[in-house]
């Protein structure tokens, strides 16, 4: 049954329990008790009856309320049931099929009636309701909760013991839609997540994830009882084969039932699991570091990296989904410090690295939460890398024909530079690809970057009307040709678009160029050109010609001056404060910040200027400073995108009207940056305009006759942000903190990490006053 009509059909049943008259449940043991204790609890059922052959349980659980009757033979109780949740043994299941079809026949029970079960195989339940009944109820709705505990039996009982876990249903297409409806909405009531499967890929599964582990705990525990030296095995055994044997005292007869159950396809996941281990015993008997180190480092992340593919979260502390910023307000910041790595290199030191022929080695790599979602789509492709370690990274190169395909979507967490980068990269692949993200990045526009693939003939899909990811991409080995080179005219000037299409073109035949309209960042450009790749610049237009190789080398990541941006205004509004960056990339099309501040009047000075790794880098140095409002050029407004935030911040402190223009690309950032910010500007007590492309921000710096910096005064109240889960938003309210007469609360800040982890504690460092609130309990 579809999703959607099963929707329909369950709106239309009364959901108001109770929802059956009589719930028979057979087994009362931990998840038999624990269903039937949540539809008590739930009052989801007007009678509650149960079987079980242990009768201090059945007479505990009547005294306890929790039955109204119970028997040790089914017959005595069931008349009446119209729902019979089956709670035993997967090999005792047929025998109770058995005592059912006898009620049935005796006219005890509906040819209706709903029955179900929780055991953890579905095919063998199939195959025993057909060899009892003839042809499968209309009732039958086979489950397999999700759920369990280190205790079993009616005392572990536990009504919550479904909230927030799984519940299998395997929709047989002989069950009616209200059986299926009434069961989903049975396990939704006592808070579970109901999804479905087919039985046979359920079984397929489980033996993946839950009978192999079970197997291979009992076997290993059997291995170190067999040594003679047992004793001191079990005595030194350290945490890890504690943890992992844990499960091995489970029910011995449960377990044995279920390996006999699914049979085919435990023996299929034992025969893979055997390859990889003969894998791993290879490389370890011929020292193969390299190789060894891409499994386990693959292994490492991907145990992190599904938790938050699962939950559509980037890649922070799902603890700290409701993180704040308490600041209290500051005045003063002083120091030298050190900004983490630039973030759009970090990213393409990865994809490069990866598509070079050799060893690549980064230091300086920002560790946040964008970055490494890029480095976690490499090495789901096969590429082996070693960290990140304090910023250093290894990279073995595959070349670039040397891709494998994932065997899941590619997870960009909340990284769009990932996602459109890697567009290009994928459409050029042999395999087919799927990218996707968390609730964030989904909605964010694709079409900017499918669109012009496709008129290289990339065959590329977007989801929904606005274009948005997943995106799914067929690879070249079915389209059966590869890219063409073309000539693009970029509408509006995008570094990501600009990148995607140079990327797609390594691959393409002929030459792809690239238009801009304005200067946008180049760091593809020079990323490619340092891996000796040729590129040609001529003014606005940047061309590649496919068919060249990259070579790894090495890579030193600059900090950010993106990140930096938040320091540089922090001491510019704030009264006698004086704040040195040091080592910050300052390549032209990304000063685009220090050229607005300079503009207001800001009082920036760069020294120790050099280049590390092709990247123009110098010390920065900002004092407090008597800012003014401005009209900021358009042709200042690509080069300084990213910083738009926190030049609001500095605008809102700036004496008199500053106007921006042409910066519609912030309206599909991780937010809608200029409503946001004009929505948390207003709540401060800021005067501010929005129109189509831009903010008109009414400043309320104080006018000063001798030209000493008039900083004292704040300029903004107290009150309570919502940043929208938006890195910069969260981060530029937090600079406002210096200029506050009251606490500001940033409410949303976890996605920090992103781009900059640390920001808070750093800002601390400087004379900044910021409680982080981790919302755990």
């Amino acid at each position: 049954m579809s999703s959607q009509k099963n929707n329909k059909l369950q709106s239309s049943l009364n959901t108001t329990p109770p929802i059956f008259k009589q719930v028979c449940v057979i087994g009362l043991g931990l998840i038999g008790a624990s269903f039937a204790q949540a539809i008590k609890d739930n009052g989801l059922s007007e009678r509650l009856v149960a079987v079980d052959r242990h009768a201090p349980s059945i007479i505990e659980a009547i005294e306890h309320g929790l039955l109204d009757a119970g028997s040790a033979n089914l017959q005595d109780i069931i008349a009446g049931s119209d729902l019979i949740i089956i709670a035993v043994p997967v090999q005792a299941v047929q025998a109770v099929f058995v005592d059912i079809k006898q009620a049935m026949d005796n006219g005890q029970l509906a040819s209706d009636c709903i029955m179900t079960d929780v055991c953890s195989t579905k095919v063998n339940i199939i195959d025993a309701a057909k060899a009892v009944f003839g042809s499968l109820p209309i009732g039958l709705v086979p489950a397999h909760p999700i759920a369990g505990a280190e205790n079993s039996g009616y005392h572990a009982r536990r009504a919550s013991l479904f909230v927030n876990h799984s519940v299998i249903i395997c929709e047989l297409p002989t069950t009616s839609a209200t059986a299926i409806a009434k069961l989903r909405l049975l396990w939704e009531s006592v808070g579970a997540n109901v999804m479905s499967m087919d039985a046979e890929h359920h079984d397929r599964i489980l033996a993946h994830t839950s009978h192999l582990p079970h197997l291979l705990a009992f076997n290993l525990v059997e291995q170190l009882a067999s040594h003679d030296d047992n004793l001191d095995m079990f005595r030194y055994a350290a945490g890890g084969f504690r943890d992992f044997t844990r499960i091995a005292a489970s029910d011995p007869k449960m377990w044995h039932d279920i390996f006999f159950a699914n049979q085919s396809a435990i023996v299929s996941a034992l025969d893979e699991y055997g390859v990889y281990l003969q894998t791993m015993r290879q490389l370890i008997i011929d020292q193969d570091s390299t190789a060894l180190m891409g499994l386990l480092g693959r292994a490492q992340a991907a145990r992190r990296h599904f938790g938050h593919m699962l939950a559509s979260t980037p890649y922070t502390d799902t603890s700290a989904m409701s993180a704040s910023y308490n600041i209290t307000p500051s005045n003063t910041v002083s120091g030298t410090i050190a900004i983490p790595g630039d973030k759009s290199i970090s990213h393409r030191s990865i994809m490069l690295g990866s598509l070079a022929t050799g060893v690549t080695n980064v230091t300086g790599f920002l560790e946040g939460e964008d970055a490494l979602a890029t480095l976690q789509a490499f090495r789901d492709m096969g590429v082996t890398i070693e960290g990140p370690d304090n910023g250093n990274l290894t990279i073995h190169g595959v070349g670039m024909n040397g891709l494998k395909p994932s065997k899941t979507p590619l997870y960009m967490g909340n990284s769009g530079t990932s996602m459109r980068l890697l567009s290009g990269i994928l459409a050029a692949q042999s395999f087919d690809s799927v990218l996707t993200g968390d609730t964030s990045l989904n909605k964010r526009p694709m079409e900017r970057v499918a669109a012009p693939l496709r008129s290289m003939g990339a065959v590329i899909q977007s989801t929904g009307h606005s274009g948005t990811a997943p995106l799914s991409i067929t690879g070249r080995d079915t389209v059966g040709k590869p890219l063409q080179g073309t000539e693009y005219d970029m509408p509006v000037a995008s570094a990501q678009v600009k990148s995607c299409l140079l990327l797609a073109g390594l691959w393409a035949e002929g030459t792809t160029t690239v238009t801009q309209p304005e200067i946008s960042r180049d760091h593809t450009e020079r990323m490619l050109s340092a891996f000796g790749y040729p590129v040609t610049v001529e003014g606005n237009r940047i061309s590649v010609t496919g068919g060249g190789t990259l070579t790894g080398g090495d890579i030193a990541v600059p900090a950010d001056i993106s990140s930096a941006a938040f320091f540089m205004v922090a001491a510019a509004i704030s009264q006698n404060s004086e704040l040195t960056l040091t080592q910050v990339g300052i390549n032209p099309t990304r000063t685009g910040v220090i050229n607005i501040l300079k503009l207001m009047n800001a009082d920036i000075s760069l020294s120790n200027e050099t280049h590390v790794g092709g990247e123009p880098v110098a010390d920065i140095t900002i004092r407090s400073s008597n800012l003014v409002g401005i009209e900021i050029p358009e042709h200042l407004v690509p080069l300084a995108i990213d910083e738009f935030p926190v030049l609001f911040i500095a605008a809102s402190c700036a004496q008199g009207r500053t106007v921006l223009t042409g910066a519609k690309e912030l309206r599909v950032k991780e937010s809608d940056r200029i409503a946001v910010m004009a929505e948390g500007l207003h709540t401060l007590g800021i005067d501010c305009t929005v129109t189509d492309d831009g903010l008109i921000i009414e400043g309320k710096g104080a006018a000063t006759e001798s030209g000493e910096v008039n900083n004292d005064q704040p300029v903004f109240g107290g009150g309570h942000i919502v940043s929208h889960h938006d890195h910069r938003i969260a981060m530029s309210f937090s600079v406002a903190s210096l200029r506050a007469s009251q606490q500001i609360t940033i409410e949303g800040v976890e996605t920090v990490n992103t781009s900059f982890p640390g920001f808070a504690e750093l800002a601390n460092q400087i004379g900044m006053s910021i409680q982080v609130d981790t919302g755990a309990e």
